[in-house]
């Protein structure tokens, strides 16, 4: 009866300690689709727990090697902000998680500079200043690769 006891305790033991816990299901990841934009740079503010990526196309790549404060004509940036989360599967690391913004920027083949800022987070932040915004982007300098 000893024997029968002892292996039901450790039976038990064994289905209990191999609970499977997911500690990332609350968490929602979204992915930016960036369409035929290609990657720029990209920043972290570790204050705010937000990671942020800049895409943009040929026109605005130039721009932003020539250091130029107003984009040419015919540029489209889009600055992308994430919210970060630890990432479970490696200690020490992040994750992007919920899709907080999209800012767009584009210059149409006349030079003229339109600003749109997508608010896609809960909390709906108001939305920055325009001009503070542009010289923002327009400071970003293209990560060089070797």
């Amino acid at each position: 009866m000893k024997k029968i006891l002892l292996v039901l305790t450790a039976v038990s033991a064994l289905f209990t300690a191999c609970k499977i816990d997911e500690p990332d299901k609350d968490l929602q990841r979204t992915v930016f689709d960036q369409g035929n934009l290609k990657f720029i740079s990209t920043s972290l503010n570790t204050k705010k727990e937000t990671a942020s990526a800049l895409y943009g196309n040929q026109e605005a790549l130039k721009s932003l090697t020539q250091e130029s404060s107003i984009p040419e004509k015919g540029s489209v940036l889009k600055f992308v902000t994430w919210k970060y989360h630890e990432n479970p599967q490696y200690t020490g690391g992040t994750i992007t998680g919920e899709l907080l913004s999209v800012e767009t920027l584009q210059a149409d083949q006349d030079g003229k500079i339109s600003y749109q800022f997508k608010d896609q987070s809960e909390t709906k932040n108001d939305p920055p200043d325009k001009e503070s915004r542009i010289r923002y982007l327009m400071s970003y300098r293209p990560v060089s690769r070797p």
